[in-house]
């Protein structure tokens, strides 16, 4: 190296200058997705608990190479991550093997990441220009985004964390832009702070999703937060997906459901403190497993009871699709008169719990 490099921090950020590099070769086993790197864990297993963050501010929690696993809590920089997956004794000797990485020439297939001509946005700005975003936007009702929902089988009343936009740019990994209809929903906190929108692109018929590498991206600050559906007072439903809580809402109405977005931010997700009773609603994968496991593991302590239900097909969206509304009310409804002690809110009530 032409530089003597001799602090943490300083290599930490060199090492977050080449993210992906650093990825592809102690995270081999993972993938890129959009802005992330997604991975099992720090040991280089499959999976997508763990997520590397491939761009970001040049320091600090959205900096490039910031890494969290949602299963284990762990998290850090690309340095840490070089110290933990080596089991290095010292720290010296972390920095000294992330020196041998930098010093290598690059592999032909790492591709370096465009840079961007304008500075990166703070904090407040990326969630200022979501809920610009989403305002901009109209209620879905006569609009392709109903026509997409209703060709995945979900019919719901109105939904005031659901907008349409006809016109939302996409940027993929080589910076190219294009434009495509797109359902919009809000993420807000515990306490109703907008705090992102979550994206998803469909085609200009609404028969399914843009024909786009990503077609659901998030914009804004996703951690512990959800997409909400009702006002909650005793009794949650949590799942990923906006698709798969749409399709439990479709059968179950009068209950307040939440979509954390992934398995990851499911593992994250903090529950309103004041509920009694949450319903980890999750995918039918190793995934959904472990994201259910960890925040029931977590809400445990703060004396609300958990349970887990799961998705026959590979979510509840496949579900209602497959075997149609009655079968996942049916599901629905036994599996919560089954929990003892649970009073279900009557239909058409406004109150949930």
């Amino acid at each position: 190296m032409s530089k003597n490099i001799k602090t943490a921090s300083e290599t930490a950020t060199l090492l977050g200058q080449q993210a992906e590099a650093v990825c592809q070769h102690y995270l081999s086993n993972g993938h890129r997705a959009g802005n992330y790197w997604i991975i099992g864990n720090i040991q280089n297993e499959k999976g997508r608990s763990m997520y590397v963050r491939l761009r970001g501010a040049p320091s600090g929690s959205q900096a490039a190479g910031k890494w969290a696993d949602a299963a284990t809590g762990q998290h850090g920089d690309l340095l840490d991550l070089i110290h933990l997956q080596g089991n290095y004794h010292i720290l010296r000797e972390a920095i000294e093997e992330a020196h041998r990485f930098l010093a290598l020439p690059r592999p032909e297939y790492f591709r370096p990441v465009p840079k961007k001509s304008a500075a990166v946005r703070t904090d407040r700005e990326v969630v200022s220009a979501a809920l610009r975003l989403f305002n901009s936007a109209r209620p879905i009702g006569g609009t392709v985004a109903e026509k997409y929902l209703l060709g995945r089988g979900i019919v719901v009343p109105p939904q005031t964390a659901l907008r349409f936009h006809p016109n939302v740019y996409y940027r993929d990994d080589d910076g190219n832009r294009s434009a495509h209809p797109a359902l919009l929903a809000a993420v807000h906190c515990n306490d109703g702070k907008f705090r992102a929108v979550n994206r998803i692109w469909i085609d200009r018929l609404g028969d399914g999703l843009a024909p786009i590498a990503t077609p659901k991206k998030a914009l804004g600050h996703l951690l512990g937060h959800a997409v909400r559906f009702g006002d909650t007072r005793d009794i949650l439903i949590v799942g990923e997906g906006v698709e798969t809580i749409l399709s439990l809402k479709c059968v179950c109405p009068e209950l307040a459901m939440a979509a954390a977005l992934s398995a990851n931010h499911l593992a994250a997700f903090i529950p309103p403190s004041h509920i009694k009773l949450l319903i980890t609603a999750r995918d039918n994968d190793k995934a959904g497993e472990k994201a259910a496991v960890t925040l029931a593991e977590r809400v445990c302590t703060s004396g609300i009871t958990s349970y887990d239900f799961v998705s026959y097909g590979k979510d509840f969206n496949d579900d209602l699709k497959q075997f149609g509304k009655p079968y996942l009310a049916d599901r629905l409804t036994a599996f919560l008169t089954g929990i003892e002690g649970i009073i279900l809110p009557e239909a058409g009530s406004k109150s949930v719990g």
